[in-house]
């Protein structure tokens, strides 16, 4: 069902890989709201995924971004204006890479050049993109941006490595940002932190099935869907939510609020 929350709006999205992105959720979501949409990653990313597939479902341009090169986000900006003839509404920047997890190297032994690249990619580019932004207005009076963080940003999960300390700079950056960008023009930044999904890098963080099965224990409502998480984010994008600025908000069942659930505690009576 439609509701039309984005009837008019344009926006770009970051991130869409395969049908079990959060992204590509969130574009056709999206799409179906009554938005125009580009979509951008990176141009490996492009080469590994299937998002001219998407593009063809949703009528959307792709427009190639290596969000660690300030060019490349230039051009991504100046030409998204170009295409909708204007300042867009709304960014999605679903963006998240761990070098140091990649290549097997835990987190007391980390590469600090490798952890430089995942902080460029995952949290850095989040700045980037709202710099650029910020320098060409493209974005429009009470615009919103939204990126994807996860509950390790505040807690330890061992396996979740470098990445965990990502998350946080990319918080931290959306608050920082947010402040900023509402004096200028009423734009909002927040952050979604998500429960585990069935992602492709998601699924390849060591232990997940595990994790995801816990994570689902430990939650009152049980672990929120991708597909859900694009309906919430169609909200952050709409009017609907005007006033929600500089936020970490927690779409997860519950789990970010619990301490223990009778589930986990009968299974660790075992």
């Amino acid at each position: 069902m439609s509701y039309n929350l984005l009837k008019g709006k344009k926006g770009i999205i970051f991130g869409a890989l395969d049908e079990r992105s959060i992204a590509w959720k969130a574009a056709l979501e999206c799409h179906n709201e009554g938005a125009e949409i580009i979509l951008t990653n990176a141009p490996i990313a492009m080469r590994m995924g299937e998002i001219n597939k998407l593009a063809e479902q949703i009528n959307a341009p792709i427009i190639p971004c290596d969000v660690t090169s300030n060019d490349d986000m230039m051009n991504l900006i100046t030409k998204a204006k170009e295409h909708f003839g204007g300042g867009f509404d709304f960014v999605l920047h679903s963006v998240g890479m761990s070098m140091n997890m990649r290549k097997g190297k835990p987190y007391t032994e980390i590469d600090y050049n490798f952890n430089q690249k995942t902080m460029d990619i995952s949290a850095t580019s989040l700045h980037r993109l709202l710099a650029t932004c910020y320098k060409t207005n493209a974005l429009n009076e009470w615009g919103s941006v939204v990126a994807l963080t996860y509950i390790a940003a505040q807690r330890v999960f061992p396996d979740y490595s470098e990445m965990a300390d990502a998350k946080a700079l990319l918080e931290s950056i959306a608050r920082s940002f947010g402040y900023h960008y509402a004096l200028k023009n009423k734009v909002r930044v927040n952050t979604v932190s998500q429960s585990p999904t069935r992602t492709t890098a998601g699924s390849g963080v060591k232990g997940f099935d595990g994790f995801i099965n816990y994570a689902e224990k430990m939650s009152p409502l049980g672990n929120a869907t991708g597909e859900d998480c694009a309906k919430y984010l169609v909200t952050l994008f709409s009017d609907l939510m005007k006033y929600v600025t500089m936020q970490n908000l927690f779409h997860d069942g519950g789990f970010s609020s619990t301490g223990v659930t009778v589930d986990v505690i009968e299974q660790m009576e075992k």
